[in-house]
Order: C-alpha cells, then structure tokens, then sequence
C-alpha cells in the first residue's frame, strides 16, 4: 500500500469526549508498559513529523502515566562531532531500550532520508544506502523481540504557519521556534518528495508507517495513542500477572487482612 500525505489533511474535529476518552487511553497506555515490565519485552515509538506538527504534545501525553523508571525520551538533535566520526546509527545503538523498557523517540535515524537529504549533510550515496542500512537496522530490533512503532504527524502548510505564528505571538511559547523552522519551511517540496521516497523505502512489514493527521490536535492525539497501543498491545501478554502465593501471604499476615 503506497502512502501518501496528502489523504490526511481533512484535520476533522474530535467529536468524542476528549477528556475521559484521553484518561482511558493513558489508563491503557498505563497496563501495557505493566505488561512491557513483566514480561522483560522491548519497544521503541518513533516519531517524526513536520516542524510544530504536535509531536511533543503526543508524546506528553503518551508517557503521562508511566512508570519513569521503564521508559526514555530521546529527544534526536544534530549530531555531535564524536556521533559524526562513526556510522550515522550508531548514536541510535545507544539508545536502544532494555528488557522491560520503552524507548520514545522524538525524532530519530530517518534524519538521515530526510534532513541530511534534504540539507545536504549526506551525499546522495550516502542517503540513498541510508534506506537499505535503515531497514536492516529495524530488522534486527524486531528479530531480537524489540517492538517498532513507526508515527508521522502530518500538518499542512497552512495549519503549520498557524502554529509557527502562534509561538512567536505567545511568549511562553517562542522558545519552541528557531530559524531553521524558516528554513525548512522555505524547502517544504524538497521534504515532501524526500518523505515520499521514506515510505515507499521503509515501510515494510516488521516496521509499517503511521500516518496520523495532526492538523485537528485532539483527534489526532488520541489517533496516535491508540495506534500506538494497538501495535504494543499485539506484541505482549496483556493478562494481567498473577499474585505470588509467598507474597500474598505474608502480605495478609503483616496486614492483618
């Protein structure tokens, strides 16, 4: 199935009860890092995405319920010169999560299809091979047990100079905006043929793409929380685990119940 940006702009209005409808779903998200613990099963939920398309306010609320001492936020910014003297993943080798442990990342190694690309920071050998070294790499982690989420938060042009003017209106928000959102903007057709190549590339079976329509915040936060409980959910035991008859007991004695 090809993939295209442009079936995800309609930005329709949340119609259910946000609130309680994001309380069952973080109560959700909640049980699956249990079962994640449990179990000693690894995931990582990827997120790339348009410049003020909403991706840091998904992952707020996708991490709101769980356990800090079982999950990471990467937030992925330009390489350093140490990262820039080895191959481009293996900054990403780091971060990769333990048993038990969930690995977000806000943004990731598509930098190098994408930005690199787009920015000239790779030669097109160089991201052109980056498909085939991306798609092996994500392989590994699924042969290994690893559960890869896949999300891009797609906003149009329009919806995206709404935010950008937002944040530079509101002062608590002008910390969020940088001249590089200028610049990516001005190369959007270069991204969007760049996007086009990375889902045709690395939309494969052990790792499919999730395109979320970001344009209508609400829906497409709870869009994304369920996807990404939906793909967890399939890949663990979801029953919740037994009471340790040792510890039930002397639990009841100390209790007095």
């Amino acid at each position: 199935m090809t993939l295209h940006l442009a079936d995800y702009e309609a930005g329709k209005k949340y119609h259910g009860d946000y609130g309680d409808d994001l309380d069952a779903l973080q109560e959700r998200l909640a049980h699956v890092q249990v079962a994640h613990i449990v179990h000693k099963k690894r995931a990582i939920v990827l997120f790339e995405g348009w410049d003020a398309a909403g991706k840091g306010g998904i992952i707020k609320r996708l991490c709101a319920e769980w356990d800090p001492r079982n999950f990471e936020v990467w937030p992925i910014k330009a390489p350093t010169q140490d990262e820039l003297d080895h191959h481009f993943l293996w900054r990403f080798w780091k971060k990769l999560p333990a048993c038990g442990d969930i690995a977000v990342f806000d943004r990731s190694w598509y930098g190098r299809v994408l930005v690199e690309r787009v920015e000239g920071y790779a030669s097109k050998h160089e991201w052109k091979r980056g498909f085939d070294e991306i798609n092996a790499f994500e392989r590994q982690q699924v042969d290994s047990g690893t559960t890869i989420v896949k999300l891009f938060v797609h906003v149009t042009q329009a919806e995206q100079d709404e935010r950008l003017q937002d944040r530079l209106e509101s002062p608590w928000k002008r910390w969020k905006t940088g001249i590089d959102d200028y610049r990516n903007r001005d190369k959007r057709d270069a991204y969007l043929d760049a996007m086009h190549d990375m889902f045709k590339r690395t939309d494969t079976k052990a790792a499919p793409w999730t395109i979320i329509d970001g344009n209508n915040k609400k829906a497409g936060r709870i869009a994304a929380l369920t996807a990404i409980a939906e793909a967890l959910e399939a890949n663990v035991d979801m029953t919740p685990p037994e009471l340790d008859p040792e510890i039930e007991k002397v639990a009841r004695t100390a209790l007095g119940i």
